[in-house]
């Protein structure tokens, strides 16, 4: 296949994987690692594997903080175990719903009743707490965008030989 066909096909999976970070409906990061990868051994860059290695382990992380963070930010706004685990639970729900947003619904969802089974008269301490899961999800899919943007300016870099 052409170089420049290879390029192309790199930077539109690291663009959508980009996108990806705040689109649930694309993989994310996933998306981005796969381009970086196609980029480093489908073209003859002299990419450092050292970047492989570094943006393949910043992708695991973000993969797991993405479930990690909100269920401890709400622990932090006054969240119980209910809600970290209500967050969890209605992540993993929210995935599968045939709804725009529905991971993120889910999430919030998962948080709020989570509070409510654990303390059905404490409807303000489960509004706090799904306020923590959302400043959660901002902190998770922040980092995400981070590292999709460096993978990104990466493979620009390198293709300009300016890396």
């Amino acid at each position: 296949m052409d170089t420049i066909l290879i390029d192309i096909l790199c930077l539109v999976l690291l663009f959508l994987g980009m996108l990806g970070t705040f689109l649930p409906v694309l993989p994310g990061l996933l998306l981005s690692i796969c381009g970086l990868l196609i980029y480093k051994f489908g073209t003859d860059a002299d990419l450092p594997m050292l970047y492989i290695w570094v943006f393949g382990a910043l992708t695991a992380i973000s993969v797991v903080l993405n479930y990690v963070i909100p269920a401890k930010t709400t622990q932090k706004y006054g969240g119980t175990r209910w809600g970290s685990i209500g967050s969890v639970i209605g992540t993993i729900v929210g995935m599968f719903l045939p709804i725009p947003l529905g991971f993120l619904i889910g999430m919030f969802a998962g948080v709020f009743i989570g509070e409510l089974l654990h303390d059905s008269k404490d409807m303000n301490k489960a509004l706090k707490s799904t306020k923590g899961a959302l400043i959660g999800f901002i902190y998770g899919t922040g980092f995400s965008l981070v590292v999709g943007v460096a993978m990104f300016l990466v493979v620009i870099l390198d293709m300009l030989n300016i890396i």
